[in-house]
């Protein structure tokens, strides 16, 4: 297969300590009225009433929407648009979490466009550009600052859902570590695995043949070499700073390499996508109301052992960007080391074990298998091809416990 490579990301991507003090410039040259979308511990704190404070100098009106909370029900979305509305909004900026940062993005979203979130769900339903959006992550995990997803709790379908579309990128990313340092240890755990999880699918994902309509045919259309860059950078980054950014937060260095490495895992899944771990999430979190990092990082030794015979090189790639050595190991040696790192390295951060550890049953198996392959999305990602039964093995060996099992019943390699 030929070379290829496609990148979705902002117009402008700043990164580094203090570069939070360039919102005002850039937020003056796309709009007036600016609604600030965050949450409420993030609005009473001195560095976001600076910020504030900075664009009103500028001359940007501004007003706070600090209703965002957790996993993202559609009610906090309507509150937001309805903040926005009221205002006369021209621009949407987003300052928190994953959360803030995708009810930041739908808001823009229905700003401009009216309709109900659940008008848009699903690849390519966004009809236009969005109000102009500014992004400013304050932990190292989602990645949204770059991406063009949204993930919203529906009600009425039991489970998170997502709206993909390139128009959902913000314009501008400023990314100031400076802002993670009140991230307290299990937040930064939770958040950090969800990046190195980012990156570890971004780099399994299928490859497609690269027609040349394949950018409009797919949001997430699968590794390719500037994909495969950024997932790389982002595992070498996360596997070095994620275990010593949680034991202490003060470790600059750490908080640094961190928020780096979750970006860059950020613009690699932003276009080539995730897959079966993030799939199965879904459903365990519409159940266990457990944090969408807790779930997908459970997963993900678990899809890698059920991936390996479909991904070997690529998983021991990744082995060698976690720093492990290739010495007299075979590419199957190498791949397993991998899995055995990745699982490692979560279970020091207090990542559960299993998903039973998450609070599943054994009588939910069959259904979040089933509500896992309903993420078309994702399954169709997944390297190694997946139906409702491989889908329920793995689910159950996540359960289980039994990553072996996995290797045991690998079938047959891609060809």
């Amino acid at each position: 297969m030929s070379l290829f490579g496609l990148l979705r990301q902002p117009r402008n991507l700043v990164f580094g300590t203090g570069q939070r003090r360039a919102l005002p410039g850039y937020a003056r040259a796309l709009g007036q009225h600016a609604l600030i979308v965050t949450d409420a511990r993030l609005s009473a704190e001195a560095d976001f009433v600076q910020l504030v404070d900075a664009l009103r100098g500028a001359g940007v009106a501004t007003t706070v929407f600090d209703g965002t909370i957790p996993e993202l029900p559609l009610a906090c979305i309507d509150a937001a648009v309805e903040a926005g509305r009221a205002f006369g909004a021209d621009l949407v900026i987003g300052i928190g979490g994953g959360s803030c940062l995708d009810a930041a993005k739908v808001a823009a979203l229905l700003l401009a466009h009216d309709g109900r979130a659940s008008d848009y769900y699903g690849e390519f339903k966004v009809p236009g550009p969005v109000l102009p959006l500014i992004a400013l992550p304050t932990t190292a995990g989602t990645g949204s600052e770059v991406t063009p997803v949204a993930v919203i709790a529906d009600p009425d379908r039991a489970m998170k859902i997502g709206i993909a579309s390139p128009h959902l990128i913000s314009h501008t990313a400023i990314c100031d570590p400076e802002l993670t340092w009140s991230c307290p240890p299990g937040l930064t755990a939770i958040s950090g695995a969800d990046a190195l999880t980012h990156a570890i699918e971004a780099f399994t994902t299928l490859r497609r043949e690269p027609t040349g309509t394949i950018a409009h045919e797919h949001v997430f259309l699968g590794k390719n070499e500037l994909s495969d860059a950024y997932a790389l950078m982002a595992i070498r980054m996360i596997g070095s700073s994620l275990k010593r950014a949680v034991e202490d937060g003060s470790d600059r260095e750490a908080r640094e390499t961190m928020m780096l490495g979750s970006t860059a895992a950020g613009l690699a899944f932003g276009t080539a996508g995730t897959a079966a771990a993030h799939a199965v999430q879904y459903p365990i979190g519409a159940l266990t109301h457990t944090p969408h990092g807790a779930g997908v990082a459970a997963m993900m030794p678990y899809v890698m052992a059920f991936n390996q015979s479909h991904c070997e090189a690529e998983l021991a790639d990744i082995g060698e960007a976690l720093g492990l050595e290739r010495a007299r190991r075979s590419v199957a040696e190498r791949a397993s080391a991998a899995t055995d790192a990745v699982a490692e390295l979560f279970a020091a951060i207090g990542i559960p074990r299993s998903i039973a550890d998450l609070g599943v049953s054994q009588d939910q198996i069959g259904g979040i298998a089933e509500g896992a392959m309903a993420s078309a999305r994702l399954v169709k990602n997944n390297p190694r091809p997946l139906d409702l039964s491989s889908m329920t093995r793995l689910v159950q060996a996540a359960f289980d416990g039994d990553r072996a099992r996995l290797l045991a019943n690998a079938g047959e390699k891609r060809g």
